[in-house]
């Protein structure tokens, strides 16, 4: 639990997360879709303003905040041409090394901390695997004990900054998911180099993002030293659930900072178009859509604002965090199709960037976690429904 700052706090984080975003126009974020290079000079200036340690203890270099802060820190990255490949080239640093923050001991804090706050070292994160998708307990990814250490097989899929990271947060069975008392057992969590003699590395041509890399990658023989390990044998699954309600509360915050983007396109395009000897956005045909979108992106923000609010204070989170993630990949993606539907044909063309924004915000409603499961959390948690898968 953290204390949140206030908001005059906050509106001087806006800004200085704004500073440091604007720097990077519309033209580096085109180059970056089309050459598909890794941001580095993105990455680069957010660890030097030293936003990549807003959630990470203070001891260890970061700021020590919240996820409140950490939301609106991604909402203002992904609202200014970026979209995904702007967030997602830093989001990792605030959630995903949060086993290491929880259950690592102080000198592995000491060690890896520091270099990821500093931008110095990059991590990617094999979890999902291909037989087993968002069926965590179902991995078949092996670690087999040996003296001093473990040996790794098996294959992860959509492994994001594989093509760049030295790192890999790792997620492996130590036990058969047959030899278990309960399914989530016999699951644990790794951080060590990702060895690229022992790790093949094959990038996924996809959508959109793609400027932050995707991957599968094959697993053979990794060796990797007790004290690359974090916590306790066995209860990695536990481990991994301290990072999914901020994950769905920040990936919520970023689909919505794409959306007001598009919203803002849209409205300045309609402001300057002349059709029939007027600007279309005198046209309530034209109007209206866009404030309905206005109106879903702000509902799915105070949502967010609600449910960061409530981890911060140390309250149950799940229902809000879900939702959060629901409501604002939905209002960001129907905002950035607005935007291109606002332009009508030049919508399509790349001039505009709003068919790119489209394609970067579609990976909302698709990971973490789909639309399906969050309806079914919902149904079960919230109202109390029998259980449907």
């Amino acid at each position: 639990m953290r204390d949140s700052a206030n908001a005059e706090d906050h509106e001087a984080l806006r800004e200085g997360v704004r500073a440091v975003v604007t720097r990077f126009d519309d033209d580096y974020w085109f180059a970056r879709d089309d050459d598909g290079l890794f941001p580095f000079a993105f990455h680069k200036a957010m660890a030097d303003a030293g936003w990549l340690g807003i959630t990470m203890p203070e001891e260890y270099g970061g700021a020590g905040l919240g996820v409140t802060e950490a939301a609106i820190m991604m909402r203002e990255v992904a609202s200014h041409g970026g979209g995904m490949a702007a967030a997602s080239s830093v989001h990792i640093n605030l959630f995903g090394p949060h086993p290491i923050v929880v259950h690592g001991t102080r000198r592995q804090k000491e060690r890896w901390l520091p270099p990821l706050i500093a931008g110095e070292d990059q991590c990617c994160f094999g979890f999902t695997e291909p037989d087993a998708g968002l069926n965590t307990t179902r991995i078949k990814t092996f670690a087999e004990k040996v003296p001093s250490g473990y040996v790794v097989h098996g294959q992860k899929v959509w492994t994001s900054t594989a093509q760049v990271a030295g790192k890999i947060m790792l997620l492996t069975r130590t036990t058969k998911f047959e030899d278990c008392a309960r399914p989530t057992d016999g699951i644990t969590i790794f951080y060590t180099d990702l060895d690229r003699t022992r790790i093949d590395v094959h990038r996924i041509p996809k959508m959109g993002r793609k400027a932050v890399d995707s991957n599968a990658i094959f697993i053979d023989g990794l060796f990797v030293p007790d004290e690359d390990r974090i916590g306790e044998e066995g209860r990695g699954f536990s481990y991994i659930l301290d990072s999914l309600n901020p994950e769905r509360i920040l990936i919520g915050a970023e689909a919505i900072g794409i959306g007001f983007d598009c919203i803002a396109r849209a409205a300045a395009y309609a402001r300057e178009r002349v059709v029939f000897d007027r600007p279309i956005g005198q046209n309530q045909g034209i109007q209206h859509p866009l404030a309905e979108r206005w109106m879903y992106l702000e509902s799915a923000w105070q949502m967010a604002l609600r449910a960061a609010t409530l981890y911060d204070a140390g309250e149950p989170c799940g229902a809000e965090a879900n939702t959060t993630k629901f409501l604002g990949a939905r209002a960001g993606h129907d905002a950035a199709w607005q935007a291109i539907a606002t332009h009508g044909g030049f919508g399509y063309a790349k001039e505009y960037h709003v068919e790119r924004l489209y394609r970067e915000v579609a990976l909302t409603r698709l990971a973490p976690i789909t639309e399906q499961l969050i309806l079914s959390f919902i149904g079960e948690k919230v109202l109390n429904l029998p259980k449907s898968y």
